[in-house]
């Protein structure tokens, strides 16, 4: 039986991963968050201070460590830097070093910011193009992955974007949004692949248990603009409100965002069997499974 430590264990993938498991007698789950999300069988864990996750690492001895901790709040990374930088950057570090201590391997969550995302949109993002984040989150996020590489003897560093699952995420806003207005403005000049919790999480698992240690980009195939996107979880539900499509300058978002998030899991398919559904399916599965259509 293998134990796995999992770290934001209450959040979309944490959940997702947990689902993945569940009915499972093969594995041990150690589930941990921080604040209001401990409770339950979920520990408490922050991953921010190092002599915290030692102290647990060493007494659990895990085999696998799964960090799906993050602070994804882009905007307000903007003018909160240090949290950031504390759960993106040294949370990855601090697990690293427990990783390498216990003899465990990581595996650690980053993201599609880590690029500029300035390709032109018929091009896409694999794990050889060259980091070049704008914002703080993506900068952040970026350090992890470096901490990851430096301090782990054995990790596998999934990058995903568009992330939706079993939380507050895109597709319940614009749900709930359709309710009560006719029209809704979505940008529709940011395009990238939406990806579904659970097909994540089946992908890590693929791989978590095998030596195929590295970089990886972790999306659902195809691609679409918010807009799109918007358009598509509509149609699935029956909904009537309309679309308009708005550029991301009109939006105004406080943090820069990239135009084109257009990963392609190219190592997945140079060097395993898995391979991600397309977008609309793993959409259309995720709207039955929480009940949404």
């Amino acid at each position: 039986m293998s134990k796995i430590i999992i770290t934001g264990a209450n959040g979309q993938l944490g959940r997702a991963m947990q689902k993945e498991f569940s009915g499972s007698f093969e594995h041990e789950l150690i589930l941990t968050d921080v604040g209001p999300a401990v409770s339950g069988a979920i520990r408490n864990l922050d991953i921010t201070k190092v002599d915290e996750v030692l102290s647990f690492c060493r007494a659990e001895k895990p085999d696998i460590i799964v960090n799906c901790a993050a602070y994804t709040a882009v905007d307000r990374a903007e003018s909160d830097w240090d949290n950031a930088y504390r759960i993106n950057a040294v949370g990855p570090r601090n697990l690293a070093i427990a990783s390498r201590e216990t003899g465990a391997s990581l595996v650690h969550i980053s993201t599609d910011y880590v690029f500029n995302g300035e390709k032109p949109l018929t091009e896409t993002y694999d794990e050889f193009d060259t980091p070049d984040p704008k914002g703080a989150y993506g900068k952040t996020k970026l350090a992890g992955e470096e901490f990851v590489k430096t301090f782990a003897d054995r990790f596998f560093i999934f990058r995903t974007a568009w992330l939706y699952g079993d939380g507050k995420n895109f597709v319940k806003t614009m749900l709930r949004l359709s309710e009560d207005h006719e029209e809704i403005s979505v940008v529709c000049d940011q395009v990238g692949p939406p990806t579904s919790a659970k097909e994540l999480a089946s992908a890590i698992i693929s791989q978590m248990f095998t030596d195929n240690y590295g970089l990886f980009h972790g999306v659902c195939e195809g691609f679409a603009s918010w807009a799109e996107f918007t358009e598509e979880i509509f149609r699935l539900t029956g909904k009537t409100t309309r679309v308009k499509h708005i550029t991301a300058a009109e939006y105004g978002a406080a943090a820069p965002r990239p135009s084109n998030s257009r990963l392609t899991d190219y190592m997945l398919k140079l060097t395993s069997d898995h391979r991600f559904p397309d977008w609309h399916d793993a959409l259309s599965a995720y709207l039955k499974e929480f009940g949404l259509l």
